[in-house]
């Protein structure tokens, strides 16, 4: 017998959200507190923050630093405030599709009240908007980001006082955020910063980082070098990838948190090393896993899967058809066929792309499969992380 619940049209209960919203919008003003309650939680919150490109930073090698502005303008007159590891969505359409990534925020905290966000950007090959965004995004130039978002941050109730933070490459980005609150006096712990980079030349943010360490004790900063030779590392600079032991050498003699951030084949090598020094699971975070790059990269991937699959969408506007390759998540398909869907970490973290399966087989890689047991009893997955085994009906909520 099926479960009553699965015989439920979900569809049928996404009209009352609006109703709700305008029932809290239009409610008593007599209630005390109500005017302040929504103002703080607009400027907490806002669903769109409407921005413009103040500076242009290159930073090298395929990689440029955006300062974003308000842009009143457009109805955006100050910053949401945010923690130090949290990450902007920017949305763009590119060609026609409506297209979402999610970029850590590398600025500090406090600049934000003065009206500062300032982002980094690493341009993949094939990647839509990165390529966008090189080629577009000038000073001057406007930009529409989410509210501040994630919870790569540091809470003091979990999280160890020394925080060992191991960053690769454009991973540094938060970590520069968490160097700046600890300066400014924002965040209380000593953080033990591992960046790797593959040699000395692509060494980001390295003035500024450098600059945090002499101003503070609290930061420590230690460059890795995974490519150079050994007679071309400077003095106080490690070669070679970060590993249980480089970490056991600059960790304190009692408790510490480890923070990662960095690509896929920086978090499958240090599962491994992660597991040699018998740390507690609360005192490992992760950031975001980042977008999948193909199915293809996974070494479990299923086997026999078809290398074109149709999606057949359906939405409070109506049915949609996309058709795509397998070796794209389901998010990046509808996308690439200018289907708008809602989306915000694109790593199964967030939940806002939280769709229904009614129809084929999907896979998740288990590095990313964030869904409780329940949405997965009951066919509910994310998109963003979600690859197609087969044709697919599915719905999915109006961005």
């Amino acid at each position: 017998m099926a479960s009553p619940i699965k015989k439920l049209d979900f569809r049928a209960f996404m009209p009352l959200r609006k109703e709700r919203v305008e029932r809290f919008q239009n409610g008593d003003p007599e209630i005390s507190g109500t005017d302040s309650a929504r103002a703080i939680a607009k400027a907490l919150h806002p669903k769109r923050q409407y921005l413009k490109i103040a500076q242009v930073i290159d930073r090298g090698e395929d990689c440029k630093s955006f300062v974003l502005a308000p842009d009143p303008d457009r109805g955006t007159s100050e910053l949401a405030y945010f923690a130090a590891g949290q990450y902007l969505t920017v949305f763009e359409n590119v060609n026609g599709a409506e297209l979402t990534r999610a970029y850590s925020i590398s600025s500090a905290p406090k600049a934000s009240l003065v009206g500062i966000y300032e982002i980094t950007v690493r341009k993949v090959e094939g990647g839509l908007l990165s390529q966008y965004i090189f080629e577009n995004w000038q000073t001057g130039a406007p930009v529409t980001v989410s509210a501040p978002a994630g919870t790569f941050t540091y809470q003091p109730l979990r999280d160890a006082p020394t925080v060992i933070g191991l960053a690769g490459g454009s991973g540094i980005t938060p970590f520069m955020s968490l160097a700046n609150a600890i300066a400014d006096g924002d965040e209380d712990l000593d953080l033990v910063l591992l960046s790797g980079s593959r040699d000395e030349a692509n060494i980001l943010f390295r003035e500024e980082l450098d600059a945090i360490a002499a101003g503070t004790d609290r930061v420590k900063v230690v460059h890795v070098l995974s490519d150079a030779k050994p007679e071309d590392v400077p003095e106080g600079m490690e070669q070679g990838f970060i590993t249980a032991e480089l970490i056991k050498k600059y960790a304190p003699e009692g408790p510490y948190s480890v923070f990662l951030c960095g690509s896929q084949q920086m978090y499958a090598f240090m599962d491994t090393e992660l597991q040699k020094l018998g740390l507690a699971r609360k005192y490992i975070r992760r950031e975001l896993f980042g977008e999948p790059h193909g199915a293809a990269s996974f070494p479990d991937r299923p086997a026999g899967v078809p290398a074109q699959v149709t999606i057949r969408v359906s939405t409070l506007g109506g049915e949609r058809e996309a058709r795509g390759s397998s070796d794209d998540t389901v998010l990046q398909i509808l996308e690439k066929n200018g289907v708008a869907a809602p989306a915000r970490c694109r790593s199964g973290e967030c939940g806002f792309c939280h769709s229904r399966l009614l129809k084929g087989e999907v896979w998740v890689p288990p590095a990313l499969e964030r869904r409780r047991l329940a949405d997965q009893q009951f066919g509910c997955f994310h998109p963003c992380c979600s690859f197609p085994l087969t044709d697919l009906v599915i719905e999915i909520p109006e961005p």
